[in-house]
């Protein structure tokens, strides 16, 4: 066995190569990072239309025919608003946020997080729903501290050609799209 001043020059090494290993993968990370930005550049309106409809195609609702993105991701809420309103042009009196919280959710700072992440005003959200299911796996318990939301358009009437045609045009961008693969 290795005596204590042994030991603790093994340890010390053991750390400073965690630290150098950490290092090379940071500057490594940094450096991908950057590569990716410059490959990226600046998206294009045609970019963000389609960048929407791949979201929609992974995020939306297809079978019922609403125009419904759910996600916990702030980025892809945000997305959907903006392609939402530019490309559906889809006033901001009819988008609405639901959030499907758990019982470690805190409503009110959710609530206040969605709407300044999406600038649509709290008076716009719907009712919480709080999934308080006790079979449900803890997987998600401290995991999601504002809850999913689920951004939707809804038409009072006054959408022009309504909800249902929307979604049915939406389905036809991804139908038109799938098709190219």
């Amino acid at each position: 066995y290795p005596n204590k001043e042994l030991s603790e020059r093994i340890g010390a090494a053991k750390v400073k190569s965690a630290l150098y290993r950490h290092r090379l993968k940071m500057e490594d990370i940094e450096q991908r990072h950057r590569e990716a930005a410059k490959e990226i550049g600046t998206l294009s309106d045609r970019d963000t239309f389609m960048l929407g409809v791949g979201v929609y195609i992974g995020e939306g609702s297809k079978a019922i025919e609403e125009v419904r993105i759910v996600n916990s991701n702030p980025a892809i809420i945000r997305i959907g608003v903006c392609w939402l309103r530019k490309f559906c042009r889809i006033k901001d009196e009819h988008i609405r946020i639901t959030i499907h919280a758990y019982p470690d959710t805190g409503i009110s700072k959710s609530l206040r997080f969605w709407s300044k992440q999406t600038k649509i005003p709290l008076t716009q959200f719907g009712k919480t729903i709080i999934d308080n299911r006790s079979k449900k796996s803890d997987r998600k318990y401290k995991r999601l501290p504002y809850g999913t939301a689920s951004l939707y358009v809804r038409g009072n009437g006054t959408l022009e050609r309504g909800v249902k045609s929307l979604h049915r045009k939406i389905i036809g961008w991804i139908e038109n799209t799938e098709k190219q693969f």
